[in-house]
């Protein structure tokens, strides 16, 4: 029982005892049973009071008992609402991490989307190389113009390819040369390596590795490809047949092979501007023939100055 209320059944208890002993007051005066009238009022208030403090007892152990509950319960409401706010805070972080996801699903969705449009636009290489449709119907208008016999010996599709980059190259390269020069320029292409043989007739006098003046539109030509694309590599080789030269500036074909080389280079580097870092030189001496040296033709075909192109992939397609 709560303090206050206590206090209230005491008075109301008290005042009744007072009124009891009041009446026993009057009793007395009244009919003079003065003895028996008190012993009977002290065995009322004597009853009051135990009662009292029965009442007061039993209401104490009981407000304890429901005090102790009291507290248990407001612990335990108190840890059910931490407990709460902790699976909140997880759910939380849940959430984000579920929309973080998702966010990431719809991302690579559209990637994919994106790609899947990007491939449909695209045809295969063998497998390995993909070319646009655009880039086909370049090299389709291309081909219309190569030599049919040369045409009929493409196999495959990678075939057509360089077969139409060779011709786009050669015409672009050749444009400004005399008459009868384009025959001393072959080009081939291995995996998008684009090789440009040219004959010593057309670069050097025999034995020397002074270049002549008639191949600077070439050269020019070279350097203006070269330079279109940052990332193109070139290496320049020197190929010789095998007849003995020793003379005061050249030792043997090792060195006339690496110095024609080198004078290639450094036209390239110092005259057309092309960046040094993108250029090696090398020589092979007589030891890579494209043809035995069994004649004076042939000695003729072996002696040549290969230029080597490596560009990217997309560089490569836009020669279609």
């Amino acid at each position: 029982m709560h303090p206050l209320a206590q206090n209230a059944c005491f008075e109301l208890i008290l005042s009744r005892i007072i009124s009891v002993f009041s009446c026993g007051n009057s009793f007395e005066i009244v009919d003079g049973k003065t003895k028996k009238s008190t012993m009977k009022k002290s065995l009322i208030v004597t009853g009051l009071l135990s009662a009292t403090i029965m009442v007061s007892c039993v209401s104490k152990k009981k407000y304890t008992e429901l005090e102790g509950n009291l507290y248990s319960t407001q612990s335990q409401l108190a840890a059910t609402e931490q407990e709460k706010a902790e699976l909140e805070e997880k759910m939380q972080i849940i959430e984000n991490r579920v929309a973080e996801y998702n966010s990431r699903i719809n991302s690579l969705r559209d990637t994919n989307d994106a790609l899947t449009m990007q491939n449909d636009g695209m045809l295969s290489i063998e497998g390995a190389t993909v070319m646009s449709k655009n880039s086909k119907e370049k090299m389709k208008q291309t081909l219309a113009n190569v030599d049919p016999t040369l045409l009929a010996q493409a196999q495959t599709l990678e075939d057509s390819v360089n077969l139409a980059v060779e011709y786009n190259l050669k015409k672009n390269i050749t444009s400004t040369t005399e008459a009868g020069q384009e025959d001393e320029i072959n080009i081939s292409i291995d995996q998008t390596v684009v090789m440009i043989s040219v004959s010593d007739a057309l670069l050097f006098n025999t034995g020397s590795y002074r270049i002549n003046s008639k191949a600077d539109p070439l050269l020019q030509k070279l350097a203006e490809l070269i330079n279109a694309e940052p990332s193109l590599q070139v290496m320049v080789e020197g190929h010789t047949d095998p007849r003995t030269i020793s003379t005061g500036v050249v030792q043997d074909n090792w060195d006339l092979s690496v110095k024609r080389a080198t004078s290639i280079i450094r036209k390239l580097q110092e005259q057309y501007n092309v960046a040094p870092e993108k250029m090696i030189a090398a020589g092979r001496a007589s030891y890579m023939p494209l043809v035995d040296n069994d004649t004076p033709e042939n000695m003729a075909i072996n002696r040549r100055t290969r230029i080597v192109l490596i560009p990217d992939l997309d560089m490569f397609f836009a020669m279609l």
